[in-house]
Parts: structure tokens; sequence; C-alpha cells
């Protein structure tokens, strides 16, 4: 059984590579320490898999937090604080998993790579 993480940034945000990067960074990390012990040590085990997807608009984020959620997915939705290249705090992107691979897909095989 194959074991991965996805995280998912709002495009619409137009953020720069290194900005982007953060943000996915602190993304995978928060998912990863709220995710079951055993799931993460499979996903290390397997080379800690991450894809990362974008959509189109913060609502559509949420609609990916709602489904995975759903389908008890552990996830983690990154605010960034607004001290650099936002002005307020901003929602950026979302980490889901890591988890079967399987059951993550059932959410997000629409998706396109970022």
């Amino acid at each position: 059984m194959n074991y991965k993480q996805c995280i998912i940034v709002r495009k619409d945000l137009k953020m720069g590579a290194g900005k982007a990067s953060a943000q996915v960074s602190h993304a995978s990390v928060e998912a990863t320490l709220k995710s079951d012990k055993e799931k993460v040590k499979r996903w290390r085990s397997q080379g800690m898999k991450k894809i990362v997807l974008k959509v189109n608009s913060e609502e559509e984020l949420f609609d990916y937090k709602k489904k995975a959620e759903q389908n008890k997915l552990k996830t983690a939705l990154i605010t960034d604080a607004g001290k650099t290249v936002f002005k307020k705090p901003t929602i950026t992107c979302l980490a889901i998993g890591p988890d079967k691979e399987e059951s993550i897909d059932k959410i997000t095989k629409d998706l396109k790579m970022l």
C-alpha cells in the first residue's frame, strides 16, 4: 500500500516561487504533525511522496478541505500572517495526509499540478 501527501495551493494569489514554497512547507509539516504516527512511519519509509496541486480560489480550497475531512483524512489549512507579501492574513494552501494514496486520489484526482 502506497502513501502520499498532497498540498493544494491557491493560484489566484499569484505567489512567487519562494513564497509558495514556504507556504507549502508549512502545510506539509503541519499536516504531518497532526497525522497518525503509523501512517507517517509508512509514508517516510516510502520516501515521503508529496504532490503539489493548484486550485483557482479560496472557495475551491475549502471545498477540497471539506471533502477530505468527510473522508476522514487529516488536513492542515495554512494562513499566512500577512507580514511580507500579503497586507493581511491570507489563506494560502491546504495539505491532505499523509495517508493511503488511493484515499487521497479520490479527493484530488481532478486537480492539476502546480
